[in-house]
């Protein structure tokens, strides 16, 4: 077995906070799943269509105090293990760290397993917990029971900087978290990771301040189209044209978190990203 997957974040919120966001069935139906049920320290569930294989719970709690959770998920016919722990950074601020086994970062890109989705689904639930806690709308959550992968996300800026921070790649690279090489044209490169990438994705259409489309290849094409008005963008984000019988969730949950920090990126006064180094 690897290594746990690590992802450590910084929220904006006390530590009580966050813990009653982790352990509320109302939060948790607010910010990860559509059912939820907890009665600690015996039970803490989540199920349903943003939850993968959520047609039922299968969590088992097997620890819970004030900073930390520790369940059991059977997931693929495999028993993993997350933890949650928490730490204050400040009487405002709460570091979280989770914790994840059974995650291959192989198996992650060849989507072969669910398991290989939980790198993407945890990043993205962190991102839109450290909204809810902030009192802010979370971005969105995958319906693991369709294939049709669209998201209508509005932001609180003008379309025209929110285009500019899409297709300049040092913005781009800033609020993604991420390197990303960016030759804004048609036939021009994606590359994520930056242009040493020997295989990044190919721009297909570029309408400025309105359209961008990304071939991925077997993942598919993304398509970002912005529309606004009175200093607000409508960003739909669509995923389409497989060339898997696989629907790539874990490159849509990437994407939407990268999407919730954009929010941020343009939202926040003296923005600074979540994501500390695991």
């Amino acid at each position: 077995m690897t290594e746990p997957m690590t992802i450590r974040a910084r929220l904006d919120a006390p530590i009580k906070v966050v813990r009653d966001a982790l352990t509320t069935k109302q939060a948790l139906e607010t910010w990860l799943a559509e059912h939820a049920e907890v009665e600690l320290p015996h039970r803490l569930e989540f199920w349903g269509r943003y939850t993968p294989e959520g047609d039922a719970p299968h969590q088992t709690l097997v620890h819970a105090d004030d900073t930390s959770i520790r369940f059991t998920w059977l997931l693929d016919g495999t028993e993993t293990t997350t933890e949650i722990t928490l730490a204050e950074q400040a009487s405002d601020k709460t570091i979280v760290t989770l914790t994840q086994t059974h995650v291959d970062t192989q198996e992650a890109m060849a989507e072969t397993s669910v398991i290989g989705v939980l790198y993407t689904y945890w990043v993205l639930a962190l991102a839109n917990l450290a909204d809810y806690v902030a009192g802010r709308t979370i971005t969105a959550r995958i319906d693991f029971t369709t294939p049709v992968l669209r998201q209508e996300i509005t932001i609180h800026a003008p379309v025209a900087e929110v285009y500019d921070s899409l297709i300049d790649d040092k913005k781009a690279s800033e609020w993604f978290g991420f390197p990303i090489g960016i030759e804004p044209e048609v036939g021009g490169r994606f590359a994520m990771g930056g242009f040493d990438n020997p295989q990044p994705a190919k721009i297909v259409d570029l309408e400025p301040n309105r359209r961008m489309s990304v071939d991925w290849g077997p993942n598919g094409i993304s398509t970002w189209e912005l529309d606004g008005s009175e200093g607000e963008t409508r960003l739909t984000f669509v995923q389409s044209g497989f060339g898997t019988p696989r629907t790539p969730y874990g490159a849509w949950g990437g994407t939407l978190a990268g999407i919730a920090e954009l929010r941020r990126y343009h939202e926040l006064e003296n923005w600074q990203p979540i994501w500390l180094a695991a």
